[in-house]
């Protein structure tokens, strides 16, 4: 049955590839989005900008929340590894 399967499908696997690749892209896109290295390198280079005077404060501020925020989403409900509450 599964040969029958592969080759009625056989039309669609360029689609599918496709698709295959495109989901590759996004996990690697997701994982380095997320990647606590890149977001502490990307507060670091703001509090550059800031401290060069490129930005405002306010600027900084709600960057900086939304960097906090990605950090955050990395760590799951419950996981306290790095806040200052460890275990």
């Amino acid at each position: 049955m599964g040969l029958i399967k592969e080759v009625l499908l056989l039309p669609f696997a360029p689609v599918r590839g496709s698709g295959w690749a495109i989901n590759q892209v996004l996990r690697e896109a997701e994982r380095i989005y997320y990647d606590p290295a890149t977001v502490r390198a990307e507060l670091a280079r703001l509090e550059q900008q800031l401290t060069a005077g490129e930005i405002t404060e306010e600027e900084f501020d709600r960057r900086e929340d939304e960097l906090l925020d990605r950090l955050e989403a990395m760590q799951g409900p419950g996981d306290t590894t790095g806040n200052g509450t460890g275990r």
